[in-house]
């Protein structure tokens, strides 16, 4: 079971960030080989979707993602950085994360549409959450990359 937690960056603790910033670094660079500036500046007026798993006794971040407001960096909010980890892939998890996040950002900012920048592989995933494919592929740091609206 995940314990799902909705923080700003100022209600999140040293130890709850160092986690985010472990766990990103540890998906996008370190598993997807890619290296890119995770630390991008949007962090600290995002809201960041914490989820938590009793792992061996111990509360183990193994989903994460933020949502930033309309304007902040596309017309749109968005929602980025979205992860799971490997203990808890293939488990629904990741659906059930993005189900989070799209109720959550919907509630913030009522009427304004959601854009993502999805990795190309996980167009059908997203587009069961009911976003459209809005680009043509394009490179992002290696990886394939499609703009999505919802």
């Amino acid at each position: 079971m995940i314990e799902w937690q909705w923080c700003s960056f100022a209600d999140l603790s040293g130890a709850q960030l160092y986690e985010v910033l472990a766990q990103r670094q540890g998906v996008f660079i370190l598993e997807q080989t890619c290296l890119y500036p995770d630390i991008d500046g949007y962090d600290l007026d995002a809201h960041h979707l914490l989820g938590w798993r009793d792992i061996g006794g111990r509360s183990v971040l193994v989903a994460y993602l933020r949502c930033l407001a309309p304007g902040a960096k596309y017309d749109e909010m968005s929602l980025g950085r979205i992860l799971t980890t490997n203990d808890v892939r293939g488990t629904g998890a990741g659906r059930e994360l993005v189900a989070h996040g799209i109720q959550y950002a919907e509630q913030l900012h009522p009427g304004h549409r959601i854009r993502i920048g999805a990795q190309q592989r996980l167009e059908k995933f997203y587009q069961d959450f009911g976003f459209e494919t809005v680009s043509a592929p394009y490179d992002e740091d290696g990886i394939q990359h499609i703009d999505m609206l919802r």
